[in-house]
């Protein structure tokens, strides 16, 4: 849709290209440009409240994430500030909205198609109070992705309905409560539309139907031509029911000239119930937890997963000392933690998570962890690392403790699956003691770490336990804001070779790891200055601890290419970091047809035997204008430097389609060169997670939600596009549930076999709780693979849908002048009795506007007296009271003498801003 409303350039920078609403003649209007106006207008209205409840100005002057991000964050904190995390959320959002149309292509509830509003709001009702317990239990990927789905139903309410041709230019307030009733809808057997033989007229609604008020929507036949008889068709060439008279359609999905007016409208509401549907999730999670959802928060994420068996006491003790130095050396940094995540295993128990935001719950955490038990060499690692994957934010660094084998090696392909999903990074500290040689660590075992630790990006360092603080040091390197990858490579067998890589002018703090043994090596900087391993004096500061070297570059780094010529005749890794605003964020992503086509990324590995597809968005220092892209290529990590060549479309606004005919045959990295218009230097990033390619694909869609003690049932498909065989199907959930599946299936080459897994909930589990599941193929050899990870929120069903109410006790304002320069000296009170009925009961009470003080009795009674006190300068008060289910009451009161309240923020429907005496509104 064209919207009436100015889009930022911000808008514009974070728009994909998934369509609902068609971008045809005034511009582009999709569901991503609907999505990210509302977003955006949210997330500064809810920073500029953070920045002032903390006391430090909100300066957002410019047009990019990174500069949203650093105003949003505060200007204070020292460091750099990268948007990748905000942009990866909006594109988790964008992506599911648009994949509606792929996965619920032909289902009338989900697009309000056919006159389906009861059961197309149940779904925008189930899915908010879905969001809000993720939100609540800190399960935000769940809840971003509920989020892009809902928000599809809703927006598409405006543009398949007939409620903007009935005169209304604000959102359908009923759509988002179950307490309101859609009145006067339709019924199936009235008439609603006339004949347009030319398929499109400027309004095809009856004339009895718009003086009546009725609501109708437009019946839409992807496979049949069916309608009841009168009434509307969607419209347009994928639509069979519009050729059935009444001919035509009143889709405002395109801006043509017909319906230019109807389609301009249809954005504005749509963009109005959208933010209406955002402010009605923040009151309910809070200012904090909603930004955090969106991605706006520090990067830096810290993730240890501890072994606590007998040996490991040494390994605590370093592991508690380096978690004490990343909190007290980046405090009040921008590269202080947001979060801390601490998974300890043992055997046979592992778990649980701990998850903090509070640096002092951290500390004491790690400091109750105590070594104990352990009575064979292998642990419980890959359980306990599995739980860390499935419960840290995408693109987390993992840090893992032990000096054992894995117990639970059978786990390795689910960890594999995970960490190219969440493309996160997983680094272990593998330690041996001569006083506990039973715990030595096989080469068999060390090979596995070494495979996992590749395939994600990391390390697998293994030092001596007396050495093992030497070797941490990288830890503080990782849990840092703004880290890039800008080369990483291996050999094994290992030989001599000569690496080379571009170093720009945004980079900071820039380190080279070797991993390996028996390992030589020279860097040469721009300048053709050289510095061996043996050598101490030189540019750079090298340390070298077990297997790992470490080489830091001095602040005066040259900017241009550098050369790094390693020798070994044994496995070595190489890995070159640093910290910079300038990166890139990428999906493999496939293309889907129908009414509105559009792209999907890939659960698991790219197909193979076909080109591959990729959508990257860039990031730059002043946004993705400030950046030219020259090249995009998938790099071998393993092997020659077999680089394969690509085809690159601009989508606009700094996202890229990548098609690449000959993908590598090896495990691959994302690597892409392009040039800073800030600093006019070259510079290269590279993803760090490895992939590869598959003849075989699992397809599978989690269509709800499910309910604490259902067995929920989910079909999948498995198709091989390599010769038939059998083959083995394992599937696994991160929280232990009870499944059932075939344990194989037979695949004819390009046939689908469909089969179907059950996986059973306990009764006791919490509303909020996230499920991930992953389902695996592997043919009878061995050879091929692939996964596909999708992810199912519990929720307890609801049937609390009254929102909280407010009665006003006394209002004493008599004594505020009615000039408002002369309020100073005055104050006025306000008194109000909260209720919840027979509901669940009064969560939480806050002071949404208004600057005096709130006070209230204890929310545990049945009539909470709420007191307010302000200065007659502050006329306005507005109060949120949260119900235990998250249904959200908003009491709002004015002072002001005009004759009706001031013009309010964009989180009060314009029918509640009618009000002038305090009520609470029943939304």
């Amino acid at each position: 849709m064209a919207s009436l409303l100015a889009v930022p350039l911000l808008i514009l920078a974070l728009s994909g290209i998934t369509v609902a609403f068609v971008p045809i003649g005034g511009g582009p209007s999709t569901h991503t440009n609907i999505t990210g106006t509302a977003l955006l207008q949210k997330v500064e209205q809810t920073c500029q409240v953070v920045a002032e409840e903390n006391g430090y100005a909100f300066n957002y002057m410019g047009s990019s994430p990174e500069e949203l991000v650093q105003a949003c964050l505060g200007p204070t904190a020292v460091g750099d500030v990268s948007g990748a995390k905000f942009r990866s959320a909006l594109q988790e959002i964008y992506m599911q909205n648009g994949l509606v149309d792929r996965d619920f292509v032909n289902s009338d509830p989900h697009h309000f198609n056919s006159e389906a509003f009861l059961e197309g709001r149940r779904l925008i009702t189930t899915g908010m109070a879905a969001i809000k317990a993720s939100c609540r239990s800190e399960n935000f990927k769940a809840a971003r992705e509920t989020l892009g789905r809902v928000l599809h139903t809703l927006q598409d309410f405006y543009s398949h309905s007939n409620w903007v041709e009935l005169g209304n230019t604000e959102p359908y307030p009923n759509l988002l409560y179950p307490g309101l009733p859609l009145d006067n809808l339709a019924d199936v057997n009235t008439a609603t539309c006339s004949d347009c033989a030319g398929g499109t007229c400027p309004n095809q609604i009856l004339p009895n139907i718009l003086q009546q008020k009725k609501l109708t929507s437009g019946y839409m036949g992807v496979f049949s031509s069916y309608k009841p008889k009168g009434k509307c068709s969607h419209g347009g060439a994928s639509d069979l029911t519009s050729g059935v008279a009444p001919r035509g359609g009143i889709s405002k999905d395109e801006r043509r000239q017909d319906n230019a007016a109807f389609h301009d409208a249809a954005v504005k509401a749509a963009v109005a119930a959208t933010l209406d549907l955002l402010h009605d999730i923040n009151f309910v999670v809070g200012d904090s937890t909603f930004l955090r959802m969106l991605g706006i928060a520090r990067s830096s994420v810290v993730v240890f997963v501890i072994d606590t068996t007998g040996s490991m006491s040494d390994d605590i003790e370093e592991a508690r000392s380096i978690i004490y130095k990343i909190i007290d050396s980046k405090k009040g940094t921008q590269d202080e933690p947001s979060e801390y995540i601490l998974v300890p295993f043992n055997d046979p128990a592992f778990g649980p998570v701990i998850r903090t935001t509070n640096a002092n719950v951290m500390k004491t955490e790690i400091s109750k962890l105590k070594a104990d038990g352990g009575g064979d060499t292998p642990e419980m690692c890959l359980s306990g690392l599995q739980l860390a994957l499935t419960n840290a934010p995408s693109s987390s660094n993992i840090y893992v403790f032990t000096d054992a084998t894995a117990k639970d090696i059978a786990l390795k392909d689910t960890i594999l699956a995970l960490m190219r999903s969440t493309q996160s990074t997983v680094s272990f500290f593998l330690t041996t003691s001569s006083r506990r040689r039973r715990r030595s660590l096989k080469s068999s075992s060390f090979e596995d770490y070494i495979d996992l630790a590749l395939a994600s990006g990391g390390q697998a360092i293994q030092v001596a336990k007396s050495k093992l603080p030497e070797a941490t040091d990288i830890i503080l390197d990782t849990s840092t804001s703004a880290l890039v990858t800008v080369l990483q490579r291996a050999r094994n067998p290992g030989k001599q070779e000569t690496f080379s890589f571009a170093l720009d002018e945004s980079l900071k703090n820039i380190t080279v790891y070797i991993t390996g043994a028996s390992v030589t090596f020279t860097l040469t900087n721009p300048n053709g200055v050289t510095q061996g391993h043996s050598e101490s004096i030189g540019k750079l500061v090298m340390t070298n601890v077990g297997n790992l070297w470490r080489i830091r570059l001095n602040s005066d780094r040259r900017v241009g290419t550098w050369k790094i010529d390693i020798n070994s005749n044994q496995l070595y890794t190489l890995k070159v970091t640093g910290q910079s605003t300038i990166t890139f964020i990428y999906n493999f992503v496939e293309r889907f047809s129908g009414p509105h086509p559009g792209y999907a990324a890939l659960s698991g590995r790219p197909h193979a035997g076909q080109p591959a597809s990729l959508m990257i968005s860039m990031i730059g220092r002043k946004g993705p204008s400030s950046l030219t892209i020259a090249d995009v290529s998938l790099v071998v990590v393993s092997g020659p430097e077999a680089a394969s060549n690509s085809n690159i479309t601009d989508m606009g606004n700094g996202d890229i389609l990548v098609t690449i005919d000959s993908v590598p045959e090896g495990e691959f990295v994302v690597s892409l060169q392009g040039t800073d218009k800030v600093s006019n230097s070259q510079f290269q990033r590279q993803s760090t997670t490895l992939m590869s390619v598959s003849k075989v694909n699992i397809q599978a869609v989690v269509d709800r939600s499910v309910e604490p003690g259902e067995t929920f049932k989910l079909p999948f498909s498995v198709m091989t596009q390599g010769s038939g065989d059998t083959y083995t199907i394992g599937a696994r959930n991160d929280k232990d549930f009870k499944m059932s599946y075939p344990p194989s299936l037979t695949l004819t080459s390009g046939i689908n076999a469909n089969a179907a897994l059950s996986v059973t909930v306990p009764a006791n589990t919490e509303s909020g709780t996230d499920v991930t599941l992953t389902i695996e193929a592997k043919s009878s050899s061995g050879v091929d693979s692939n996964y596909a990870v999708l992810r199912l929120s519990v929720i307890t069903k609801i049937t609390d849908f009254i929102q909280p109410k407010c009665e006003v006790v006394s209002v004493l304002a008599d004594n505020c002048p009615k000039e408002l320069t002369q309020c100073g000296p005055f104050r006025w009170q306000l008194s109000a009795n909260l209720t919840d009925g027979n509901g669940t009961g009064i969560e939480s009470i806050s002071l949404r506007e208004g600057n005096g003080t709130l006070t209230h009795t204890s929310l545990s009674d049945h009539v909470i007296h709420v007191n307010y006190n302000a200065s007659c300068c502050s006329q306005i008060v507005e109060v949120i009271a949260v119900d235990k289910v998250g249904n959200v009451g908003r009491c709002y009161h004015s002072i002001a003498r005009s004759g009706g309240p001031p013009a309010l923020t964009l989180s009060l429907p314009l029918w509640m801003c009618l009000l002038v005496s305090a009520v609470f509104v029943r939304l």
